[in-house]
């Protein structure tokens, strides 16, 4: 069996009930409605400003039950946030954190050999493999949540709280665009006109971009510095590549003028996106 990592940072929020898919599917900023066991969607809560609240992946269960994978820190507030949203919708919102693990399977391809709750590819990245969740314990942890941090990293799959601030980031600056956890197809939600206007216009100015630093990446919140300008600020690091949340415009003008970014005194090599 491929290695499994319990992600100890990770609560998960239960919403079952009759109207839960359409609720679900009127707040998030992915397809929820058409959400199928066995299938996994990256999504978001915004506020009415566009910016991010909440990130989780939701799980279809069947039967009217889904499972938002979230993190931990903001996992009662997630509870409260959809509780006071629901008014008169018939379903229950229900935390479950202490009762289910989140377990990441980086290094599978295919199915694992378990029999979780739920079981579904990583939306966000091949890379990151398979997710599971299921009751506290039952599946047993292999692996080390640095594995798991690794590829996050080498993924480029930025991570809230670390890489971009709750309620101060856009869908966009957090990639959420690129990795699959936002539907421009779909109907309104709460921030999808803000959304929509910086995808048409073309109006991104900052994205959380990877990285390499020969020697180690500095540490999470350093300022980076391109001559006299900030043009951003790391986030997440391991060994010698990190995430960090860049001004594109100043990275762009900086590289023009062979500037080298550089932040707590390394220099940084910024990778494009594909």
């Amino acid at each position: 069996m491929t290695t499994a990592i319990v992600l100890a940072d990770r609560g998960v929020i239960e919403v079952s009930g009759e109207d839960a898919a359409k609720f679900l599917h009127n707040l998030a900023t992915n397809d929820i409605a058409s959400l199928k066991p066995g299938e996994a969607r990256f999504a978001a809560l915004l506020t009415p400003q566009g910016k991010i609240l909440f990130d989780f992946l939701a799980f279809a269960l069947g039967d009217g039950r889904f499972l938002l994978d979230c993190p931990l820190s903001l996992a009662a507030d997630l509870e409260k946030r959809l509780n006071m949203y629901k008014l008169r919708a018939k379903l229950t919102v229900t935390n479950l954190s202490g009762r289910l693990d989140a377990v990441a399977f980086p290094e599978a391809e295919a199915p694992p050999d378990v029999a979780a709750l739920a079981l579904a590819p990583d939306p966000r990245s091949a890379a990151l493999g398979w997710r599971a969740l299921d009751e506290k314990g039952r599946i047993a942890a292999a692996g080390a949540l640095d594995e798991y941090e690794a590829r996050r990293i080498r993924a480029g799959v930025p991570k809230g709280g670390v890489d971009f601030a709750y309620g101060d980031a856009f869908p966009h600056e957090a990639d959420m665009d690129l990795f699959a956890g936002v539907d421009f197809k779909k109907g309104c939600y709460v921030g999808q006109e803000v959304v929509s206007r910086m995808k048409h216009r073309n109006l991104v100015r900052k994205r959380v971009t990877p990285y390499r630093a020969p020697g180690g990446a500095p540490q999470p919140g350093e300022p980076i510095r391109a001559g006299e300008i900030e043009i951003g600020v790391t986030g997440s690091s391991l060994g010698d590549e990190g995430l960090a949340l860049i001004r594109l415009d100043r990275l762009a003008d900086a590289r023009e003028k062979g500037d080298a970014p550089i932040a707590g005194g390394v220099a940084l090599d910024f990778i494009e996106r594909g």
